[in-house]
């Protein structure tokens, strides 16, 4: 039987002969399935045309196995237990399992996110590697041709429908600047007196693709166009040293400072004429992962490790941050 001629196969055809060749019999084997003996007999016609055999043969009241039954009978038991076992859902361990996941974290996110949840996984699945990427060309198709499983990013404008987001936090971005800044004196400042410094920016993020809430959509339009960074790196550090002994700007979340104890160095200052303007935190996996063991224990880690973030900070857990900000993810 070549490839093409399976699409005739039916497993219970399978399975009834693996009952026939049991009992010897069309009526226990009609019994043991559950089924009538007129139907017992029509499935036996069924297998007798499509391995062109008769494959039983009467014998006083038994059926007797011809030479082609003898042989399928030594090969059936493998062939129906291979068949159960691709069917089968899998058994996950999180304790056993030994495999890797590819995810691609933001450098700022990761600072904050990637030490906690390694820390996770070392108790509760030590055998599971991770590899984690700050940049991605063609980040959308790498998550849908597998070489990527999960992205953990500030939202863009755009994802391809065969992605699946879960809103993580909002922030509302600030102006990274050295402590004796000239901007750190005045008492308020305007977009035109940002643009006279320096700005900076993070390689890994492109400000035209990201998805920004609330806050004036088209003051945010102008100040991208107006604030064309001078430097770019995809070190976070370097960029953070950069803010820390030049007079660049550099708009990043407020949570940089905390994280790198630059408190002394560096302060945070309001972006200006944009409003209440925040960003939303998501991450994203795409179908095909949806449903594996495996991915699905390591989602439930970034959510778990997520609501411990936001509890230590007294912020509302997820579902309630769904509902109060009526979210769809």
């Amino acid at each position: 039987m070549e490839i093409r001629d399976l699409g005739r196969l039916d497993l219970n055809l399978l399975v009834a002969l693996e009952a026939m060749l049991e009992e010897r019999s069309v009526s226990r084997a009609a019994e043991r399935l559950f089924i009538t003996q007129s139907a017992m007999s029509k499935t036996l016609g069924r297998l007798r045309e499509l391995f062109n055999d008769p494959l039983f043969v009467r014998k006083g009241a038994a059926m007797v196995p011809t030479p082609r039954a003898e042989q399928l009978e030594a090969s059936l038991p493998q062939v129906l237990q291979a068949v159960q076992a691709m069917v089968r859902p899998l058994d996950f361990d999180p304790l056993t399992y030994d495999g890797q996941l590819n995810i691609l974290i933001q450098g700022h996110m990761g600072v904050w996110f990637l030490p906690p949840l390694m820390a996770r996984l070392r108790d509760s699945a030590p055998n599971m590697r991770v590899r984690a990427y700050s940049r991605a060309d063609e980040a959308f198709e790498q998550l849908a041709n597998g070489k990527l499983d999960f992205a953990l990013q500030i939202e863009r404008e755009y994802y391809p429908p065969d992605l699946e987001l879960t809103t993580l936090a909002f922030a509302r971005p600030v102006l990274l600047a050295r402590k004796s800044h000239p901007l750190h004196k005045l008492e308020s400042f305007d977009l035109e007196d940002v643009t006279r410094y320096p700005q900076l920016a993070l390689l890994s993020t492109d400000l035209s693709e990201l998805k920004f809430h609330e806050g004036d959509a088209e003051a945010v339009r102008e100040y991208q166009r107006r604030t064309e960074p001078h430097y770019e790196t995809d070190d976070l550090q370097t960029a953070l040293q950069i803010v820390r002994t030049t007079d660049c700007l550099f708009p990043a979340p407020p949570m940089f400072i905390e994280q790198f104890n630059l408190s002394r160095y560096i302060a945070a200052l309001p972006l200006p004429d944009l409003g209440d303007v925040s960003i939303k935190y998501v991450v994203v996996r795409p179908q095909r992962v949806i449903g594996s063991p495996a991915h699905d224990f390591f989602y439930q880690q970034i959510l778990e490790l997520t609501e411990e973030f936001r509890a230590r900070l007294d912020l509302p857990s997820l579902p309630e941050l769904r509902r109060k900000r009526q979210l769809a993810y």
